[in-house]
């Protein structure tokens, strides 16, 4: 995990010198809809993960209303279909990005988002939808999207070893480096089931959310030391 590590206080540094108003979180382990995308509205926000054996990490965040309230009208003015959930505790896709990355920046509100069971094309539309939001918003906003690549790289995966899992992780860096959604979306359901991944919805939101626009993609590393992969890049915007 060290590479991973590295990446991520680089990445914080980053993050810091961009000094983001707002952050959008898209996790696979929120909360869930069949067909409806979901943000979680709540008065204050808890990051801990004792449920992981370690009782002393937690961080208190609050949450950006007004952003959130803007992005539940339009949703409605525009037919999108947008949920709203309140829970104190953030799921630890939520948390351990967070935890990272706003170290250095208490004051930064939150937006956490999950992705609905809508077929992948609604993913981007609603990536689409978030960019018309975030660019309609006089707030610095910054995006993460949070997750793991396949869980079947090695014998020793939570899944064992699969060949699917291998040619996915390729797929994604792919993506990633050529910031192509065309690459994603020919994958075909079948390989995602056997990749034993949870991250292809939130990466194509966040494509979405980058569709048309200048960026410079940077993958700062990509290790799989326990059979996961973990991926962490960052998408620097050239037309700001």
């Amino acid at each position: 995990m060290s590479l991973t590590t590295k990446a991520l206080e680089h990445l914080a540094e980053d993050f810091y010198l961009s000094r983001p108003d707002t952050v959008i979180v898209i996790s696979s382990h929120a909360t869930q809809y069949p067909d409806a995308f979901a943000i979680n509205l709540h008065d204050e926000y808890l990051i801990d993960f004792k449920d992981f054996g370690d009782l002393s990490a937690h961080k208190k965040l609050v949450p950006d209303v007004e952003t959130i309230t803007q992005i539940q009208r339009a949703a409605r003015e525009q037919h999108i279909l947008l949920t709203l959930d309140s829970d104190s505790a953030l799921d630890y896709g939520t948390g351990v990005p967070l935890t990272f990355l706003l170290e250095k920046l208490p004051d930064v509100q939150i937006v956490p988002v999950s992705h609905s069971g809508l077929p992948p094309r609604d993913q981007v539309r609603f990536g689409n939808f978030l960019k018309d939001a975030i660019d309609a918003s006089p707030k610095r906003i910054a995006v993460i999207a949070s997750g793991d690549l396949s869980h079947c790289l090695s014998s020793d995966s939570p899944l064992g070893f699969r060949p699917e899992g291998e040619a996915y992780d390729a797929d994604v860096l792919a993506s990633v480096k050529n910031q192509s959604l065309s690459t994603l979306l020919k994958l075909e359901e079948g390989m995602l089931i056997k990749a034993g991944q949870c991250f292809h919805e939130q990466l194509l939101i966040l494509l979405g959310i980058l569709e048309k626009k200048a960026a410079r993609p940077e993958v700062l590393s990509y290790e799989h030391p326990f059979g996961v992969g973990y991926l962490v890049a960052e998408f620097h915007l050239t037309d700001l």
